[in-house]
C-alpha cells in the first residue's frame, strides 16, 4: 500500500455489503497561470499555483479478474483513451501486475471546465490500483508514471496547495490553504485546452518572463496580493471568444469576491470571498442560468514538503 509522502490522501473508504473500497477524487483551482514560454516539443512552460477544493469526484475500486471501467458521465468514454484506463494501463506495465479490477468514476467535476478532474482521476487511479494490487509501490514509481499521463496529474498524487512550474509537473508544497469560500460558475460549453494553447500563443511575448507567483502567495494578504499581481494568460483569449466569461468574473467581483478568475483555460470561473455569507449570496445570484457550486479551500498536512 502507499504510505510515505502521501500519507492518508485521499482516505479509503470501506464499500458497503462488498469488497472494494472508494477514494475521493478531488478538484482543483488555478491561483493565477502565467505561460513563460514554449519548447520545440510543442508544450509550453507555465507558472501557477494549483488550490485543491472540497468538490470532487468518487472513484470505486473493486478487484475482478479482468478489466473493467464505468461512469456516470455518459458523454464521457470509458475506453482505453480514459486517462483512468491509461494510467492503469501504465502501472500494470511497470509493475508486472495483471491489467485488472472494477474502477467506477462517479463524475462531478465538468469535463473540460478548467478544474484538472480528469487529471486527477488518473492520478487517484494510481493510488487506487496500487492499493487494490497490493503493489509496495514507492511514492517515487508514482511520481514518475503521473507526468506522463497529464502535467496536472502530479499535484494531484497530494493536493493541497502547491507552486508549480515547467509544465505543471515541478511542484513546490506549500502549507495550508488560501483563506475564504469558493464560488465556482459552470457554464454549459467546455474550452479545449488545445484551442487555447493555439489561441494565446499569439500574445506570448518574446524573452523569458519572471516568475511572481510564488511571491505572491507568501503575503500576509494573499488574496489581495493575488488580487493586485496574478494573471491567466489564457483569459484574453478565451474571453473574447466567450465573452459572458468575463462578465462572470466581473460579476463575481460585483457581489464581492476578493479574487476571481478564469481556472486553468476554462471554461469555469472561480470567486473567492472571505465571507461565506457573501459567496453564498453569489452563488444565488448564478444559480438558475449556470451550475454553480460552493466549496472550500482544502488544506494538507505532509510527514514533509518534497519539491521536484
Amino acid at each position: 500500500m502507499i504510505t510515505s509522502n502521501f500519507g492518508s490522501y485521499p482516505a479509503a473508504e470501506p464499500l458497503v455489503g462488498e469488497p472494494g473500497f472508494a477514494l475521493q477524487s478531488p478538484a482543483k483551482i488555478n491561483l493565477g497561470l502565467r505561460i513563460l514560454g514554449s519548447r520545440e516539443n510543442g508544450y509550453h512552460d507555465i507558472e501557477t499555483i494549483f488550490q485543491e477544493i472540497s468538490l470532487a469526484d468518487r472513484l470505486e475500486f473493486r478487484p475482478l479478474g479482468y478489466w473493467r471501467l464505468t461512469c456516470t458521465e455518459e458523454n464521457l468514454g470509458c475506453g482505453d483513451d480514459n486517462l483512468i484506463a491509461e494510467a492503469a494501463r501504465k502501472l500494470a506495465e511497470i509493475t508486472e501486475h495483471p491489467f485488472d479490477g472494477a474502477v467506477h468514476l462517479v463524475k462531478r467535476t465538468p469535463v473540460g471546465g478548467g478544474l484538472g478532474g480528469g487529471s486527477s482521476n488518473a492520478a487517484v487511479a494510481l493510488l487506487g490500483l496500487a492499493k487494490l494490487w497490493n503493489l509496495n509501490a514507492e511514492p517515487s514509481l508514482l511520481e514518475e508514471i503521473a507526468p506522463e499521463i497529464g502535467a496536472d496529474c502530479s499535484f494531484f498524487l497530494q493536493g493541497g496547495l502547491a507552486y508549480a512550474t515547467g509544465r505543471g509537473d515541478r511542484l513546490e508544497w506549500l502549507p495550508g490553504a488560501i483563506p475564504g469560500t469558493v464560488v465556482i460558475v459552470i457554464p454549459e460549453f467546455s474550452v479545449s485546452t488545445k484551442w487555447a494553447y493555439e489561441h494565446v500563443e499569439i500574445s506570448l511575448t518574446k524573452g523569458e518572463k519572471s516568475s511572481i507567483l510564488k511571491s505572491l502567495i507568501w503575503q500576509s494578504d494573499p488574496l489581495s496580493a493575488l488580487r493586485r499581481g496574478a494573471v491567466n494568460d489564457f483569459e484574453p483569449a478565451v474571453f473574447a471568444r466567450w465573452p459572458e466569461l468575463e462578465d462572470i468574473k466581473a460579476s463575481l467581483y460585483d457581489a464581492g469576491a476578493d479574487l476571481a478568475a478564469l481556472s486553468g483555460s476554462g471554461a469555469t470561473v472561480f470567486g473567492v470571498f472571505r465571507s461565506r455569507r457573501r459567496a453564498e449570496g453569489a452563488a444565488t445570484h448564478f444559480r438558475g442560468r449556470y451550475r454553480t457550486l460552493v466549496c472550500v479551500p482544502v488544506a494538507r498536512e505532509r510527514a514533509n514538503s518534497p519539491s521536484c
